[in-house]
Order: C-alpha cells, then structure tokens, then sequence
C-alpha cells in the first residue's frame, strides 16, 4: 500500500467515525456538526479538484459531479446524505485505486528482470558497472542468485537457469559452455563466466520492458470509446439533471426541493467510473496473465484482434519446427555399420559450420582425435572432401558423389537432406537429416481448432517434400512451399479478405520468427512473433511476442484475450444497466441518493472486483 493510500484510509476511517457518531448523538447542532465534519474530512479533496478543474475549464468530471450532488443534498438540509455520499464515493475511489495499484504491482514484478549492476571481468579483476556500460566480447562473472544481465553466451561454469520472468517456464533450463544464456534470467546454481554477445540496449531485458512500456499506451476500441463516452455523457447528464430540476416545477408546478433533490441523485447515480475504471483495468490485467505465461500482449489492440482470430498462417522454420537439424536416418551400405558410418562423416565435417554438418557431428557424438582429419576441401553447395586416418572420405549430396564417380543406390525419397558418404571411392552410406516439428506444435495445432480457428496454413520456402511432411504430421489444413518474402505477404494479403469474406469482424493472425517474416508480421490483423529467437525486426513488427518460443503459447493468448473481453463486457453491461435502472427510478422519485451510492460506489466496486478476475485467467 502507498503512502498516498494509506493516508486516504486514514481520512476515510476519521470520516466513518465522525459520520457513525452523528447519529449516536442527540438531534441538533451537534449531529449536523459531526456530519459536516466528516464530510469536511472526507470531501476536501474532492472539493479542491472540483473547484481547480472549473478554474480551468475542465468542469465535467466526477469531482464536479461529487461535488455538485453532495452540496447540494447539505443545502436542502439532508446532511447525512450529503456526508454519506461523500464517504462511500471516496470508499470506492480508495478500493479502485488499490485494485489498480494491485494490478500494476502484479505486472511490475513480472517485469522486474533489469539488474541494476553487472559484474565484469576487467583487468584480471571483477568490476561492477551499469549494464549499459558492458560491451559486446567482455566477460561477465555471475554468481549463484544473480540475475544475468546482458544476452551472452557460457564461456565457463555449468548451472540451472530460472526462466520463470521471461518465459513462464516453471523448469529450470540446464546450461554449460556454449550455450546462450539470455538476459533477465537468474542463475540458481553455479558460478558462470559468460561472453557478452550484444549491448544492452538490444538485450532481451532491455526488449521486454520496452515491449510492456508500450503495451500500456495502446487502447482498444472498447477501451477508447469508453474514454469517449465520458467525455460526451457526463456533460449530458448534467444538463439532464438540471432539466429535471427546473423542468417539471416550471411546467407542472411541482415542488422546487423534490425535484432538486431527484436531480442531485440523478447526478450521483451518473457518475461514469466504473466504466472509466474497470474497462481499462480488465485489459491491463489480461496482459499481466498473459505475460506471467511467456506471452506479451502489445496492448489492449491486440487484445481485442486476438479474440477474433479465426485464420492462423505460421512459417515453418524456427516457429513449428526447431530451426536445426537433426539426423533421423542412417543407412550404411555392404560392409558399413551405422557407428562407422557416423563416424566418417563426421570427421570430415568436423571443421564445417554448415547445418547439416553440425547436424551430422551432433549424431555421432564423438570427439575428433588431434590429427586424424587432414586435407579438408569444400565444395561449394555440393559438401567436403577430407583424409580421414589416411582414408579419401567424401561427404555431400549426389552432385558431389557424381563429380567423384560414385555410383549411388536408388533412395526411397523421404522428406528431409539427405548426405550421402563415400570412402576411398566406394560408397558407404547414407544420412537422412530433417528439422523436426517443435514438441508442443502439434498440440498447438489442434488446440486452436478448438478454440474456433477454422483454418491454419503453413508458408515457407523450403522444398514440397519436407512442406508437406511437416503440415501432415501437425493436422494444418494447407501449407505453401518454395516461398520467397514477397511470396509470402502476398499469401497473407489474400488469406486475410477471404477471412474477412467469411465474416467481417474476424481477424488473421501470421506467426514467424525470421527477419524475413517482418513484412508479414505487419500485414497480418495479429502479427505473432517468436521472441527468445526470433529476430528483432520480426519483434519490432508483431503485436504479440512469445517469449518461449513454443507455439502452444498461441491458442493461450487467444484464451486470454477472449476471457478479457468478456470481463469488459460483463463490466459494461453491469454499470450500464445498473445505472439506467436506477437512474429511471431517481427520476420518478422511487430511489435516493442511498440507492443513487449503491448504483455509483456498488457497482463500480462490484466491476473492479470482477475485472480483477482478469489477472488470473488461465
């Protein structure tokens, strides 16, 4: 709780007390004093920002509408009204304030992943700087506890990493020389030497919290109309509540204190916060619950884009598949064995940087002895020659293997590369090496065909046979191969009107993670980025980032997206239709200005509750 707040409790609770002993004393002057006093205590502020908002001009907000109400039931006489509508307005403005500060605490310890110092290898000696002061190739040592601060890669050390902040992986991820340890992420275990790879500016921090800075700028249509509607509906009920002052008196010859006093509670029932409160709050906390799950939402636009989403269009490469090969098949010919196979080729392709290559010494697993690959020769876009412990070996694809006269046997055309491996001129065998679908792809897949996507197509620009192995095995409705950039925004522009075709208000949502996807990205309705290795132009160009790079990640948003529209709906209709009741009653002289309290504090309590649901979304 602030300061700010708990002095409002404070005054609230003085103002309670004073209220609660004007009636414990006898009728006169001092009953009517302690509720004076306890509006005194209670209303000062809001007195103040009346009076300073009409100095300015600004005259229709709900201060003045407080304020009016409020005075004007002290002026007919009607203290305790005055003084309770007073207190249970401030009971209320208290309660959102607190829900409001809840929800921004919730989705500012989320993001509370920027360290404020870095430890670096300088001189022989450890230094601390600002993040912002580390280059690029400098070391970093970080201890057990510590938050790492800048992207880099372990150069020494082993130990678990806690992903939690930036991904919503509850499991720690395991990591030793070599691999990438992201910024944001605190090192549980061991003490790791990293090499930083890029400035902080550009870190996966630094991208994160600039994500979510922009996320609370961007306002959803519900969102803005809401806005809007303030702005035209509270001068209207003004007029309205002054028309039904002096209107019927004039015309009917009522009594000028009845209708001024329906008037008032017309005033007090009006007050559009709940509206102006809760609506934005159920969009901010449907960020908060997507991003403790991996997934930033760049704002209430999206929100309400995802919820509509009914055409899914991923790229294949690093989005439904890993992005790296792995070797599936092994087949030796006469004389060969699957280990010897593995280890020839691998040996010559120790040295490569290839894919494929990498693919192949992956498989093996070995480590290459000091001097048993000599004479390494690449051949461009065919594969590598090499001495192997005195032995020619050839490693590549059939052009390579023609060049050299080797006879190939016919391969039954699986989908995927395959590397075929000659020795001393004889063939030896082959390798088949695919990149595999992501584990969570499939489910994905299906788990947004039901949630109401009714069709999901894949766009890429490999070949057909490995397009359509992967769109078979994940259940996509269709798939296009062979793809340039261009070739594929051009699919998205058409994919969307036929979407639109089927139904005006549903939206298309394209996800990919190359820089070559960033055209696509903006094109889309919903542009869905894979954010721990997607590249910062397709970041930059999405309105929505998973940060695990796991496309199950996609069918959550949307929940989450759905599930948030619905609270600001209830919301909407739950203030509207509450207040028009209310208000018809207040203007036929059926409720007071207790009842004019509940429609206005009730149900604006009674919304913010409801939008607090929105943080929990599962």
């Amino acid at each position: 709780m602030t300061r700010k707040q708990r002095l409002g409790a404070v005054r609230i609770g003085v103002g309670l007390a004073l209220f609660a002993a004007g009636w414990c004393l006898p009728a006169g002057a001092w009953r009517l004093g302690a509720w004076a006093a306890a509006y005194a205590v209670a209303g000062a502020d809001v007195l103040w920002a009346s009076a300073r908002n009409v100095l300015r001009g600004e005259l229709f907000d709900e201060n003045f509408l407080m304020a009016v109400a409020s005075l004007g039931a002290m002026a007919l006489g009607d203290f305790a009204e005055g003084a309770a509508v007073m207190l249970f307005y401030q009971v209320g403005e208290w309660f959102q304030a607190y829900a409001v500060g809840r929800t921004r605490r919730s989705v500012a310890a989320l993001m509370d992943i920027r360290p404020d110092r870095a430890r670096v290898l300088r001189g022989g000696a450890a230094a601390e700087v600002a993040p912002e002061a580390v280059a690029p190739g400098e070391t970093l040592v970080v201890r057990p506890g510590e938050r790492i601060p800048l992207d880099g890669t372990v150069l020494r050390g082993r130990s678990a990493l806690d992903t939690a902040a930036l991904t919503g992986e509850s499991l720690p991820r395991a990591v030793g020389p070599g691999d990438a340890a992201p910024s944001g992420c605190v090192n549980l275990s061991g003490l790791l030497e990293i090499r930083v790879d890029r400035p902080y500016g550009e870190s996966t921090v630094a991208r994160v919290l600039a994500l979510v800075e922009e996320a609370a700028g961007r306002k959803a249509r519900t969102e803005a109309f809401i806005t809007a509607f303030a702005r035209v509906y509270t001068p209207a009920v003004c007029v309205g509540a002054l028309a039904l002052a002096a209107l019927p008196p004039l015309v009917a010859g009522g009594a000028w204190g009845v209708w001024a006093y329906r008037a008032l509670t017309f005033l007090v029932i009006s007050c559009p916060c709940a509206l102006v409160i809760s609506v934005p709050l159920s969009f901010f906390g449907g960020i908060g619950a997507a991003s403790r799950r991996g997934v930033l939402l760049k704002g209430s636009t999206c929100v309400e884009a995802l919820a509509r989403v009914r055409t899914v269009v991923f790229d294949k490469t690093g989005t439904l598949t890993r992005g790296a090969f792995a070797v599936t098949e092994a087949r030796p010919a006469p004389g060969f064995d699957r280990g010897r196979l593995l280890e020839l080729a691998a040996c010559a392709e120790s040295a490569s940087t290839h894919p494929l290559a990498r693919a192949v010494v992956a498989a093996w697993g070995g480590a290459v002895p000091p001097g048993a690959v000599s004479g390494v020769r690449e051949a461009a876009g065919q594969g590598v020659e090499a001495e192997v412990r005195g032995r020619r070996v050839l490693v590549g694809n059939a052009a390579l293997m023609a060049a050299h006269g080797v006879a190939l046997p016919p391969w039954p055309g699986a989908p995927g590369s395959v590397v075929h491996v000659a020795c001393d001129g004889a063939y030896a065998g082959s390798l088949l090496a695919r990149d595999e679908p992501k584990p969570d792809a499939a489910e994905a897949v299906a788990a947004l065909r039901r949630a109401g996507v009714r069709r999901t197509v894949m766009l890429t620009g490999d070949a057909e046979p490995a397009a359509r192995a992967v769109a078979q095995s994940l259940g996509l409705d269709g798939f296009r191969a062979g793809l340039l950039p261009a070739d594929k925004v051009a699919h998205v522009g058409r994919l969307r009107e036929e979407t639109r075709a089927e139904s005006p208000k549903a939206t298309l949502a394209f996800v990919g993670d190359g820089i070559n996807d960033a055209p696509a990205l903006a094109l889309a309705d919903v542009g869905v980025a894979m954010g721990a290795l997607g590249s910062d132009a397709a970041i930059e160009a999405a309105d929505v980032v998973l940060m695990d790079d796991r496309p199950s990640g996609l069918p959550l948003a949307i929940r989450v997206a759905r599930g948030t529209l619905r609270i600001a709906r209830q919301n909407i209709v739950l203030a509207v239709g509450v207040k028009a009741a209310v208000l018809a009653l207040g203007a036929l002289g059926l409720a007071g200005l207790w009842a004019a309290v509940f429609a206005d504090v009730g149900v604006a309590c009674l919304a913010t509750l409801n939008a607090l649901r929105a943080l929990r979304l599962r």
